[in-house]
């Protein structure tokens, strides 16, 4: 009879968190959004093999590139932030799941009173005491876990949205870069042309002199000398703020940035097909971070919802107490104390809030289904300007050409007095633009790349950073890397065998945090999978 007892005990709690995950899930229903077969509007583009499924330091080959991107991971002072934020929700999400359990305290003091009836003596009266108390409440419909779980939400939200944060901080890097390289392109070609231009001003000085051509062929060339020169200081000025940009980036002071000499033009790129909808969604971390934060609008409201109804409390005081120190345990005591809290009027506040709850899911739903549609909107437009920069590359690379040729030729037919020195000027002053114009439509080629690349989810790996591992998480790491350190590792850029392998670890821990995440979105966005996975879970 105890043991049925019992087990009705255990039961009636049980089922009343079931009812309410029930409710909760009823009453948040979630995202309903019918996905088009395909991430492109053009099918033809599409690949089973994403870009995105690169690691960046395999997009990226530029191994000075490479090393301002880790450093910047490691500086930038909106990471440390993000990463101390990880581990403050770890934290507050241990901290909740404490509140599932009894709390233990132990009190050692005493009292000390001094009794003065009418018309009688002073009495005094101490009382030393020592009591241990044990107090346990819970919440018939789960109102503890559904803290707990509200807490472990907001943890896995904030890995995403570090996650979310590197994706934008490579691609900001990486897009710095490239145009610093540019406007070193730019500042050179800029510089060659004043000194051709230099030359000829200093020739023309000496015919007009001479009395060989007229002073307005002279003047002519002193305004193509300096329009070329006026060029100068604006693309110095953009040299110094883009190396203190990225400076800022990489969480230092600014100072000159080691960049590469090699012209853009002569960089060699991937080509690499776009992918699939399923992997665009599960590989987001700004979508899983919209998924996790769906799900602590959920908690909230479970919290809210089980609020309304009754709590147990239990209570439990073991002690001994005594006028005297020295008796002080041979007077023990025992109290036990058990409550049933029942929330009878509150005009309406708890209800009200919880009201207040479910309309901040919905509120939450739309952001998570609007995120989703961006990210398409966002992919499309970045393919759509990439291949209108790839373009435009092309004809730009064709007019660079064809300039050059027109200014030699001009200047052969000048030499042998076909045609004028005005002619020459404009031919000259064509080349110079396509110059300028490829190089910066190269530029523009990479950063569109760069932008496509982070649309696609690209740009951010599945590692969990160091610093916001546990110190449990950290002792298992060395472990397995001192048990596999002579196993063949796929060593990494920047990276000696040992950091390559725990680098592989720790993202293992991270695929472990995002498992469920991805799994919620497949049941979001593929309904015919999602009925199999619900049957798993019951």
């Amino acid at each position: 009879m105890k043991r049925h007892t019992r087990a009705l005990l255990l039961l009636v709690p049980l089922c009343a968190v079931m009812f309410a995950a029930c409710s909760m899930k009823k009453y948040c229903p979630a995202p309903q959004i019918k996905l088009p077969e395909n991430v492109l509007r053009d099918k033809e583009e599409i690949d089973s093999l994403a870009m995105a499924d690169l690691q960046w330091w395999e997009l990226y080959t530029d191994t000075l590139l490479q090393k301002l991107i880790r450093k910047t991971l490691a500086n930038n002072k909106d990471m440390q932030a993000a990463i101390s934020k990880i581990k403050q929700l770890r934290y507050g999400n241990r901290a909740a799941l404490a509140e599932n359990f009894p709390s233990f305290s132990l009190r050692l003091g005493g009292d000390y009173e001094r009794t003065h009836h009418y018309q009688s003596p002073v009495v005094p009266d101490p009382e030393p005491a020592l009591r241990g108390s044990i107090s346990w409440e819970y919440n018939l419909f789960g109102a503890q876990a559904w803290t707990a779980r509200q807490e472990r939400d907001k943890y896995l939200a904030s890995i995403e949205g570090q996650r979310a944060l590197q994706m934008s901080l490579i691609a900001q890097i990486a897009t710095a870069y490239f145009e610093l390289i540019s406007f070193d392109r730019q500042l050179e070609i800029v510089k060659r042309t004043i000194a051709i231009r230099r030359e000829n001003m200093e020739k023309n000085h000496l015919r007009f002199k001479g009395g060989l051509t007229s002073e307005i062929v002279y003047h002519q060339a002193i305004v193509e000398y300096l329009n070329a020169a006026t060029l100068i200081p604006d693309i110095e000025k953009n040299i110094i703020l883009k190396e203190n940009e990225i400076s800022l980036l990489a969480g230092e002071f600014p100072s000159r940035i080691e960049r590469s000499e090699v012209a853009l033009e002569s960089m060699q790129w991937h080509e690499v097909p776009v992918g699939l909808p399923s992997d665009l969604l599960l590989r987001r971390p700004d979508i899983r971070q919209a998924r996790a934060q769906l799900d602590v609008a959920m908690a909230k409201s479970g919290f809210y919802f089980a609020n309304r109804f009754p709590s147990i409390r239990i209570g439990f005081e073991p002690g001994f107490e005594n006028i005297e120190w020295a008796h002080i345990f041979r007077s023990p005591h025992l109290y036990f104390v058990g409550n049933m809290l029942v929330p009878l009027l509150a005009f309406g506040k708890r209800h009200n809030q919880y009201k207040a709850s479910l309309e901040e899911y919905v509120q939450q739903k739309a952001v998570y289904e609007k995120k989703v549609l961006t990210a398409f909107k966002e992919v499309n437009d970045a393919m759509v300007i990439y291949n209108n920069a790839t373009q435009n590359s092309a004809l730009l690379l064709d007019l660079h050409k064809a300039a050059q040729k027109y200014a030699e030729l001009s200047e052969i037919q000048y030499i042998n007095g076909v045609i004028s020195y005005l002619d020459v000027l404009d031919a000259q002053r064509r080349y110079f633009n396509a110059q300028l114009g490829l190089t910066r439509s190269v530029c523009e080629e990479y950063i569109t790349l760069v932008n496509l690349y982070k649309a696609l989810g690209g740009g951010w790996n599945t590692e969990i950073p160091e610093d916001a591992l546990t110190r449990q998480q950290v002792r298992k790491q060395e472990k397995s890397v001192k048990h596999q350190l002579n196993d063949s590792v796929t060593i990494r850029p920047g990276l000696d065998p040992k950091e390559s392998l725990r680098s592989v670890y720790r993202e293992s821990l991270g695929k472990d945090a995002t498992e469920k995440t991805e799994r919620l979105i497949r049941q979001d966005f593929e309904p015919e999978s999602s009925g199999k996975g619900r049957k798993k879970n019951r």
